[in-house]
Formats: C-alpha cells, sequence, structure tokens
C-alpha cells in the first residue's frame, strides 16, 4: 500500500473512553479488563509527574493491580527518554503501559511501547506505519485539556543526535483506554492552561481546514472550537471551575479525535522545530503561529474559516464570507491575548538568523502535508518573519 500521512476512510480511536470527574477511580477496573496485570507508569520529570504517578499507582492498587512508577518524561521528550523508559518496563517485568500527564508523557509511553513490542531504537519507528507488531495494553491519563494525545495516533519524540522532532504515526500507537479526569486538571496553574487550550485549538482549527477534513472529523473540530472558546477563558481565570475543566476536557478530547483522523498543517510544521531547537512549549509556539498560517490559508479557506467563526461566536449574519473569515483570524488573536499568551517569536527567545534553516526544517515536516495551500520554503520563511 503506497504511504499516506493519513488512510482516507478510515477513522481510529480508543475503544474505551472516560470522560468525567472521579474517572481515575474507574481507570483500574478497566485496564483490568483489558487485560493488564503490572504496568510501567509513565509520568513528567519532577514533583507534579511523581504525585500524579502515585495517583494512578493507587487507582491500579485498587483494582488488584500493581505496577511500576517511572517518573521521567521531560516536556519535550527525548529518544533517550525512551530508552531508559523502555528498559525500566523490562527489568520491572512489565506487561502493559499508563502514562499519566500531558502530550509529553503519553508520547514517551508511546514510544516506549513501539520499542518493547518491535525492538531497535525509536528512530526506527519515525514516519509512517512502521510497526509490524501490536503494542502492549496502553492506558493514557491526561492532566491537561490541550494534547489529544490520549486519543491520538501520533507521537513527537525528539532525536538528540540531530535535534530534531521526529514525528511517528501508526495506527498500533491509539490507546486502548484513555482517562480525562477534570479533578487531575484543578492544580493546573492559568499559564498552563492557556498553553495547552491554544494547543487544543490549533488541532482542531487546523483539522477543520486540512486536505483530508471529512464530515466526521468536521463535526469534531467544529465542535471543539465552540467548547474552548466557551470554557477556556473560564478555565483560566479560575482552576477550580470544575464546569469549565470538564468543558475543556470534552474540547480538547473531540480536537485529538478530529487531527488524528484528519491531519493537521502548518502550525505544527513550523512549530515543531522552533520547540526542538530553543525547548520551547507547543501550545504557546502553536499560539504564536496560528492566525498567521490562517491567513496564508484564507485564499483557499475562506468558507472553512468563516464557518469557524459562528463556532467562536464572532460571525455577523450580514458580513460577506470573507469578512468573517478574517473576524475568525482576529478571534484566534484575541483569545490568545485575553489568555496573556505572547503573540511574537522574538520575545520567546528566538533568533532571526535561524528562521531561513527553521523554514528548511519546517518544509519536511510530515504534518504539513495536511496544509490545504502548499508552501514554498520561502513562504514558510516568510510566515516566520510575519510573527517574528
Amino acid at each position: 500500500m503506497k504511504e499516506v500521512w493519513l488512510m482516507p476512510g478510515s477513522y481510529f480511536m480508543p475503544p474505551v473512553n472516560l470522560i468525567e470527574r472521579g474517572a481515575l477511580k474507574r481507570m483500574g477496573y478497566w485496564a483490568r479488563s483489558l487485560g493488564g496485570k503490572r504496568a510501567l507508569v509513565v509520568a513528567s520529570l519532577g514533583d507534579v509527574g511523581e504525585n500524579q504517578g502515585r495517583a494512578v499507582l493507587e487507582a491500579l492498587e485498587a483494582a488488584g493491580l500493581e505496577g511500576e512508577l517511572w517518573a521521567g518524561a521531560g516536556p519535550n521528550p527525548t529518544d533517550r527518554m525512551v530508552e531508559e523508559a523502555s528498559e525500566r518496563y523490562g527489568a520491572a517485568a512489565c506487561d502493559f503501559l499508563v502514562a499519566v500527564g500531558g502530550g509529553s508523557a503519553m508520547d514517551c509511553a508511546k514510544a516506549v511501547g513501539l520499542v518493547v513490542s518491535g525492538g531497535g531504537a525509536i528512530a526506527d519507528y519515525e514516519g509512517l506505519h512502521r510497526s509490524t507488531k501490536d503494542l502492549p495494553l496502553l492506558v493514557t491519563v491526561n492532566t491537561t485539556a490541550g494534547t489529544g494525545s490520549e486519543v491520538t495516533n501520533a507521537a513527537v519524540i525528539t532525536d538528540t543526535t540531530r535535534q530534531v522532532k521526529m514525528t511517528l504515526i501508526d495506527w498500533r500507537i491509539t490507546p486502548r483506554l484513555s482517562v480525562n479526569d477534570p479533578e487531575m486538571m484543578v492544580s493546573m496553574p492559568p499559564h498552563l492552561t492557556a498553553s495547552t487550550g491554544m494547543d487544543a485549538l490549533s488541532h482542531a482549527v487546523e483539522a477543520y481546514v486540512c486536505l483530508q477534513a471529512s464530515p466526521i472529523t468536521d463535526a469534531l473540530a467544529y465542535k471543539a472550537v465552540e467548547l474552548i472558546y466557551r470554557w477556556l477563558p473560564r478555565a483560566f481565570d479560575d482552576g477550580a471551575d470544575m464546569e469549565a475543566r470538564e468543558g475543556m476536557c470534552h474540547a480538547a478530547f473531540l480536537a485529538g479525535l478530529a487531527f488524528s483522523n484528519s491531519g493537521l498543517g502548518y502550525v505544527h510544521a513550523l512549530s515543531h522545530p522552533l520547540s526542538a531547537r530553543y525547548d520551547l512549549p507547543h501550545g504557546v509556539v502553536n499560539a504564536v503561529l496560528l492566525p498567521a498560517v490562517e491567513r496564508f490559508n484564507l485564499p483557499v479557506a475562506a468558507s472553512k474559516l468563516a464557518s469557524l467563526a459562528r463556532a467562536m461566536e464572532t460571525a455577523l449574519s450580514w458580513r460577506s464570507e470573507g469578512e468573517n473569515a478574517e473576524r475568525a483570524l482576529k478571534g484566534f488573536e484575541d483569545l490568545r491575548s485575553r489568555l496573556g499568551l505572547p503573540g511574537r517569536l522574538a520575545s520567546l527567545g528566538v533568533r532571526a538568523a535561524d528562521l531561513p534553516e527553521l523554514a528548511r526544517e519546517a518544509s519536511g515536516e510530515i504534518v504539513g502535508k495536511g496544509n490545504p495551500r502548499e508552501a514554498s520554503t520561502a513562504a514558510l520563511a516568510q510566515i516566520y518573519h510575519d510573527v517574528f
């Protein structure tokens, strides 16, 4: 079969998905039902990751399961982290994986699953559908409302030798159980709520306008945008607002399903080289790039962007399609400002001299293949300059 970014007409998602307050308490029951016995719990670095990992271990033990905690997944997980966690998995005689945290922990756990099932190094799985063996049971416990990684068939791992981000797309890394418990998200500080929320928005928007969008992914993405504009400002203002946290759980979940089954575009293609080189927060970089990329897409995506303006409740019925598309672009910028996020790359420490090389790297990113308007390397560099 010819390799493609996705397989049109094929849809992948976890068979079991828990989204409600207290869902973590039911995770152990489902993990046991799916055949798990002893888990490697992959958590984020630091005290927060340790605490989240222990909460997962308690939930597993309550269901009669065992677990080993590895809290070593950094913000932009690397091949070395994957290697270390894979060795721990084997040494502890684990038979399934539980990732707890945001996209970094989940991407790391997906990569571990590829290595422990198929052998070799994680670089062997870069690209599309490289695995040939089923992965161990993978459970994802989400603690941020943004990445969508708890439901996707994609992961991003940094190659420390080449200093690039490797995109891994493989239907086998789709988790079998996802858990979105808003009680696990109450402790997120405002800046993380903002960053992950804008990440979810970029997923939904790119999924909606991309080349392989379908009626199914359009429905998911449109509703995700609607929910983000309703609930993200409230979650940002008051992290203990459980209604807002639960609303963002649904929004990020829907956005994740949308892009996992349609694709992304140049927001992510341009974002990955920046995050790899400067170790920048992915959601913040996406927030900077989103309005500029969609302005580039405007000549071919005005109808879709005008539709999103309606989801954002910024469209005016007496305005033209083009005018409402412009209102969508302004809506992206307004939300970013409302959340206190930067709007320029220079403020993130990006160097102007690096932009040509970053554009060359972005032009080779597989996630950019779904963008609705094709760009030359020079055009990608211009987008960087537009937000520099």
